[in-house]
């Protein structure tokens, strides 16, 4: 019998992001089931979990696969990532719009503006842009476009969400000035920000002092929720970009703040 053929890092990948969605679904799992019911032996379902857990994205204990609060796994990077891609782009081509040749930005960790480094790298030498952020994701996919100047804010390093935080970053971010100022949010409700972890509500906080100009780009998966610390309403924002699934009486709330909401349909942009 031939040996079965060894999957792809990117294939296992694949299939632990789907071991995550699956256990973050269901709060708790037996590993057995779990090796069922993804078809691999229970060795590699292991192996999975290990990884998953050594990441930050789940517990592992006796026999059992434990999900983390949604929200606080929403914000590892890896999870991230790939959720939600086609809001996320028409998100960042409206945001594009906004962007002025020659301004300072700064860029919050959030992954909704990963697609955005494209969009600027495509201007060329003549976008003249200084980027500041936090996200060494960002300034990865930044660095090498012509016309952007990046500098990144160096602090504790966060593995599991690629970024950093601490008292240097808000330290550093205190001594900015930007043109503009670019984020997304864990959780919104009835206007209201929240993020569970309160090292990044303090950078989120100190970007905003920082700037002239603040927009929030926030896809609809990201409303109707709350989380530990809240930061603020979205009046501190110029506007708010989200998309069409976001529900009516949330785009409401952020209307009644007093902010500028723009919709976009995802797919467009």
């Amino acid at each position: 019998m031939p040996a079965k053929a060894r999957l792809s890092q990117a294939a296992v990948e694949q299939r632990r992001q789907a071991v995550l969605r699956y256990v973050a679904d269901h709060g708790a799992l037996r590993i057995d089931a779990l090796a069922d019911r993804f078809g691999v032996s229970l060795m590699t379902m292991h192996r999975d979990l290990d990884d998953l857990a050594g990441r930050h994205l789940l517990r592992k204990e006796r026999g059992r696969a434990v999900a983390f609060p949604a929200l606080t796994m929403e914000t590892a990077t890896r999870f991230r990532e790939s959720v939600g891609l086609a809001a996320k782009t028409a998100l960042c081509a409206a945001v594009a719009d906004r962007i002025a040749p020659g301004s300072t930005l700064l860029m919050d960790d959030s992954t909704t503006l990963y697609p955005l480094a494209a969009m600027l790298a495509r201007r060329g030498p003549a976008a003249r842009l200084a980027v500041v952020t936090n996200s060494v994701g960002l300034a990865q996919r930044l660095g090498a476009a012509p016309g952007v100047d990046v500098t990144l804010l160096g602090g504790r390093y966060q593995s599991e969400f690629n970024s950093c935080t601490g008292p240097e970053v808000t330290r550093e971010l205190s001594r900015l000035h930007a043109d503009l100022v670019l984020m997304s949010a864990t959780a919104v409700l009835d206007g209201r920000l929240f993020h569970p972890l309160r090292e990044y509500a303090d950078v989120k906080e100190a970007m905003l002092a920082a700037a002239d100009e603040a927009v929030l780009a926030v896809d609809h998966s990201k409303f109707g929720k709350r989380a530990t610390y809240r930061y603020g309403t979205a009046a501190r924002y110029g506007a708010v970009v989200t998309d069409t699934a976001t529900p009516a009486a949330e785009l409401a709330a952020l209307r009644d703040t007093g902010t500028a909401v723009q919709v976009v349909e995802p797919g467009t942009g």
